[in-house]
């Protein structure tokens, strides 16, 4: 039997947990050769979800009947369509529905085509007479979902089993009995040893492996309880939220960038939520009130409020569970129906998968095929979110951000504001006072008749200037270019230019003085002109008291260009404004002046408190707006209003949660989903520890439950972790505990060799699954082991770039004049913090780590994968990263081991494997580190580092036994 053909049998049967205890091993460790029809077909349980899956597309949904067939009542099916009856009851030989499907006719894709199992379903019902479980329904309006669509099993109520009654197999608690009571001898694998015990423990609650110390404390503590006392410890640490809150960061696809586009922008402030997540964690903080707090914080605070406490920011911050989703509607060339309406399905098929198990997007563009999730369902989930993501009153990224600015730091920022703004009036005002200046030092080189008409030119309004005045400053470009921005330039040319109005002065001072001598000189008579002239050309120092005396009465004639100004005052006021000009250049310091008041206005605006948001969701002002089934989920094809509402086939109330500032729709969603009532979300989340815990959920794929996901290995083990939790008044970490302090989390990896080869998979827990550590815990691991991990908490992400060779690296980015990235910016000790605390930008995967399956985030994730594949090994080889931390591991055992190389190689194989070598680990070490030594040149600490890239690298630290 195929995979695919024995899940669909399974899924046709309804659920019941003492029948799926009995007989789980059989369906899982067993196949046979072909499908066997069920005993007693029915249309409901059997035949419809077939039909649902491949047919109803065209013969049924949406009003659609080709060939007038409408397959979804037995009835129909008999009473046909144009081309006679679908099928005839007891006869399947000529029945035109089992003849068109088992020659591929129908339905026509390929890709819907029915398997061998669903035909032999069909003609098995066709043969023993097309039976109904119960009489069908007059009409199909509204919701009609088949027996086998109520019955299947996460969608049953929730009640929590009886344990199992086992003896033997060492069981701590309840959760081992549900354990044994499964496998084919009820025994445990036994007890790992206490070394390893606690590296799993620490890795898997804290994310980073222990240290020699506490392994030692562990170890020696020989009283009853230890390993409890050492599951609260890890429980009580900050770790603990930087571990877990990664899982729950993967589930709502937490990213530093917006994604969407390639430009894929810098999602600035979205941290704020990533830090809730994290303090929620490790307050314990119930988990119905962690969902509510995510769905509608905004609605609990009752946003909008004039002041903005820490209680109410916190709850606006967890609202950023709804801003997780690729957005692309803040950036240019971007369809925005297209691009709003797909974060808004982003943002369903986050809150669907993380915290229903349901794969809601499927029914966006008809109804879902495989589980009982109509269109119109997916529609009216949608209005409950609509009111803030209203895909027609749309706000981008950066509208929707929220302040964190207190009235006290409002004021302060109003006072200093309103000081720089006297500042950058002074300054304004000398801009005005230079340009003006610097206007008329340019006019003085024109002649006198430009000045008047450029003058006006120059002061008229752009927008009103006439054409012959845009000319003339076209034509005198000095006097066009004055600016603001401009100021420096003339500036840095005030030498030359007062040099140039020098020379225009002293021209026209040449030629006064000439006309003033010519004036002096030519009324006389010719005897007199001619002595004064005489005198004139000879020095002052040979002239004789006859000849300066009658210099002395006729002063003009003595005029030149030095002296004209001091001998004719009209003359000296005509070249004052010249002088004046040359002097005033000389004199002003434009730019530094307007830079020093620049300097202080910016030195004032530091003073300023910055100002900090965060990133809610909130919900638009008004009316809200009306919900349209969007017909092929098409924005541009709205068909129906709906109005919000939950999963119909759960049968329980949604309303509203009225009274509030907001329209409370999210509200009423997120008591509506954790009402104890509701089964999904304990089994979700009782699954998604399970999965953290051991590797794998016990249902295998713990963001799909319906019927494409897998079926639960222990079903009643799920539900009493499930209603556990919820006993627990959803405590997270008394969850934790119960399953940590299970003899199932301490079993070995060593087992039963019989066992192994009927279960080589370890789908029934008999012994422990070694894996390998996630991508984060690779580099924290090793950051930790070398001495260098920064265990600072919080606060904005630490930068990624990349780098000359094009890795992505952690560090600011620093381009050159060609915009190539050059060396990183020092990051003081930031770039050894933990990973969490590491830009997740879409677009750019930390290098070190990609190769380790990093988590998905289009849109999230809800299982990483684990692979092994060849680039680990390169990277583990080659990376710089690496490199460098095997060196400063290496520094690391030298400083705390200056007592030999025995010492020191005891020392790196605790911190790595928390475990001392024995003696045949300690030799094998040594000959290996000979062996690095006789090659290691010039470099002495090169063995050392060699052997601790080598601990980094192998698979005893890489993997949790």
């Amino acid at each position: 039997m195929s995979h695919t053909a024995n899940r669909k049998l399974r899924a046709f049967a309804r659920y019941s947990p003492h029948c799926l205890a009995s007989s789980v091993l059989v369906c899982l460790l067993a196949a046979t050769s072909t499908a066997a029809p069920p005993e007693r077909i029915t249309f409901e349980q059997h035949v419809q979800p077939i039909l649902k899956t491949h047919c109803f597309y065209c013969h049924g949904e949406d009003g659609k009947r080709e060939g007038g067939l409408d397959l979804r009542l037995r009835r129909w099916l008999v009473k046909g369509g144009e081309s006679g009856p679908a099928i005839a009851p007891g006869k399947a030989a000529e029945s035109h529905l089992l003849e068109r499907v088992i020659s591929g006719e129908m339905p026509p894709a390929e890709d819907k085509r029915l398997g061998e199992a669903d035909i032999a379903i069909i003609r098995g019902w066709i043969e023993s007479g097309a039976a109904t479980l119960e009489a069908e329904p007059e009409s199909l309006d509204g919701h009609h979902f088949t027996v086998a669509e109520r019955g299947w099993w996460s969608l049953q109520p929730l009640r929590r089993p009886d344990v199992p009654c086992v003896s033997g197999g060492a069981a701590s608690n309840a959760i081992d009995a549900f354990l044994l009571a499964k496998l084919p001898s009820p025994q445990l694998a036994p007890p790992a040893a206490p070394e390893i015990l606690i590296r799993r423990l620490y890795l898997d609650l804290l994310g980073l492996p222990p240290t020699p110390a506490e392994v030692q404390a562990f170890i020696a503590d020989a009283r009853p309880g230890a390993w409890e006392r050492l599951v609260d410890r890890a429980l009580a640490s900050p770790a603990y939220g930087e571990r877990w809150g990664r899982h729950w960061l993967d589930v709502a696809g937490y990213a530093d960038s917006e994604g969407y586009t390639e430009a894929d922008a810098v999602r600035e402030h979205a941290y704020w939520y990533r830090d809730y997540v994290l303090r929620a964690l490790n307050a314990d903080m119930p988990y119905d009130r962690f969902v509510e707090e995510q769905l509608a914080g905004d609605e609990l605070a009752g946003w909008p409020q004039s002041e903005l406490t820490p209680e109410t920011r916190d709850l606006l911050v967890a609202t950023g569970f709804l801003r997780t989703a690729p957005d692309g509607t803040g950036e240019s060339g971007v369809d925005q129906m297209v691009a709003r309406n797909q974060t808004i399905a982003d943002t369903l098929q986050v809150v669907g998968a993380s915290l229903m198990g349901m794969t809601m997007h499927c029914a966006q563009c008809h109804d879902h095929r495989y589980d009982p999730i109509p269109q119109a369902d997916y529609y009216r989930m949608r209005a409950i979110f609509e009111p803030a993501l209203d895909w027609k009153q749309w706000k981008t990224p950066t509208a929707r951000r929220v302040s964190l600015y207190t009235s006290a730091e409002r004021e302060t920022r109003e006072a200093i504001e309103a000081r720089v703004k006297l500042v950058d009036a002074k300054r304004q005002q000398r801009i005005d006072f230079y340009i003006e200046r610097t206007l008329e030092h340019e006019l003085l080189a024109l002649d006198e008749a430009e000045r008047g008409p450029l003058r006006d030119a120059f002061k008229a309004a752009a927008k009103d200037r006439t054409p012959a005045q845009a000319k003339l400053l076209e034509d005198q470009p000095n006097i066009g270019r004055i600016t603001a921005g401009s100021l420096y330039l003339y500036d840095r040319r005030r030498d030359s230019r007062a040099k140039r109005l020098d020379e225009i002065r002293e021209q026209l001072a040449g030629a006064a003085a000439d006309r003033a001598r010519q004036a002096a000189l030519e009324p006389l008579d010719p005897a007199l002109r001619d002595s004064l002239t005489a005198a004139l050309n000879i020095g002052e120092e040979q002239r004789s008291d006859e000849q300066k005396s009658l210099l002395s009465e006729h002063p003009l004639a003595t005029a030149t260009a030095a002296n004209i100004e001091q001998l004719d005052a009209a003359v000296a006021e005509q070249l004052k404004p010249y002088r004046t000009a040359a002097e005033e250049i000389r004199s002003y310091q434009i730019r530094k002046e307007l830079d020093d008041l620049a300097n202080e206005a910016k030195a004032i605006r530091e003073e300023i408190p910055r100002e900090r948001y965060i990133r809610p969701l909130t919900e638009n002002p008004g009316a809200p707006p009306a919900t349209y089934l969007f017909h092929r989920g098409d924005p541009q094809q709205p068909k129906e209003t709906l109005e919000p509402s939950g999963l119909a086939v759960l049968e329980l109330q949604y309303a509203p949660v009225a009274g509030g500032k907001t329209t409370g729709r999210r509200l009423g969603f997120a008591r509506y989903l954790m009402q104890p009532e509701n089964p999904l979300p304990s089994r979700v989340l009782a699954n998604r520890l399970w999965l953290h815990h051991f590797g794998r959920g016990l249902v295998r794929t713990p963001g799909d439950f319906g019927r494409l996901g897998e079926l639960p290995t222990h079903p009643e083990l799920l539900d009493y972790l499930a209603s556990r939790l919820i006993e627990h008044g959803w405590s997270v970490k008394k969850l934790h505990r119960e399953l940590l302090t299970s003899s199932a989390y301490r079993q070995s990896s060593n087992a039963d060799p019989a066992l192994v080869e009927a279960d080589p998979e370890n789908l029934l827990w008999g012994r422990w699954t070694p894996r390998r550590l996630e991508a984060e815990l690779v580099r924290d691991s090793m950051l930790a082991v070398a001495g260098e991990l920064n265990r600072e908490m919080f606060g904005e992400p630490v930068p990624v770039m990349e780098d000359e060779v094009g890795q992505i690296v952690i560090g600011k980015e620093n381009l050159d004049g060609e915009r190539k990235p050059t060396k990183a910016v020092e990051l003081n000790g930031q770039e050894a913090r933990r990973s969490v605390y590491v830009q997740v930008r879409r677009s750019r995967p930390l290098s070190v780590i990609e190769s380790f399956d990093l988590a998905e985030t289009t849109p999230h994730c809800t299982q990483r994968a684990s692979s092994n594949v060849a680039p680990q090994a390169l990277m583990l080889m080659n990376s710089d990263f690496v490199i460098r931390m095997a060196e400063q591991f290496g520094q690391r055992l030298k400083q705390q081991r200056p007592d030999g190389l025995a010492a020191q190689v005891r020392l790196g194989w605790q911190l790595a494997y928390a475990v001392e070598p024995n003696e045949t680990q300690l030799s094998g070490a040594m000959a290996f580190l000979e062996k690095q030594r006789g090659s290691a040149g010039d470099d002495p600490d090169l063995p050392l580092t060699s052997f601790c890239q080598a601990l980094l690298s192998s698979s005893r630290f890489l993997y949790v036994d």
